[in-house]
């Protein structure tokens, strides 16, 4: 989110509490999007406070560290979670996004790119995926321009 909005990574790892939002404005085709992007809390504690910032949104972008086995198989229970505190009407038509970040860190990678595909490709709605790394900017804009597409 800072690296896609404000063009820096930050160093010192803070987790978020609550949640945290940043706006960004992008021109797709002739049409201009304002993006409004949250930040959710991925800690159990905070779950409770989904619902106030899941309803009414757009899309969703799931994230998860290729560095981090658990983080990835946490995909189901948050795609589920966001559904449920959402109220998503059409679940096969909302767009969804999955992030394997951390895609700098080759040498600690957990996960495969071949299972993050192959997650998104197993759901029943077609969900994007990319993998990313906020720290070097690979593929950061493209992401959040894919699901800024897939939204409107």
């Amino acid at each position: 989110m800072q690296q896609f909005v404000n063009q820096k990574w930050v160093k010192t790892y803070r987790a978020t509490i609550g949640a945290d939002f940043l706006t960004k404005e992008l021109m797709l085709e002739d049409k201009l999007v304002t993006m409004q992007i949250w930040d959710t809390a991925g800690q159990e504690r905070f779950q409770s406070l989904g619902m106030a910032f899941y309803r009414g949104a757009d899309a969703c972008i799931l994230v998860y560290s290729i560095t981090n086995s658990k983080s990835f198989q946490n995909l189901g229970q948050w795609k589920d979670e966001f559904l449920l505190q959402a109220s998503v009407r059409n679940p096969s038509q909302f767009p969804f996004m999955v992030i394997g970040n951390k895609s700098d860190k080759e040498s600690e990678r957990k996960v495969s790119e071949s299972a993050g595909d192959s997650w998104c490709k197993e759901q029943p709605e077609p969900i994007i995926f990319f993998e990313c790394s906020a720290k070097s900017n690979v593929d950061v804009v493209q992401a959040f321009k894919a699901i800024a597409q897939a939204s409107v």
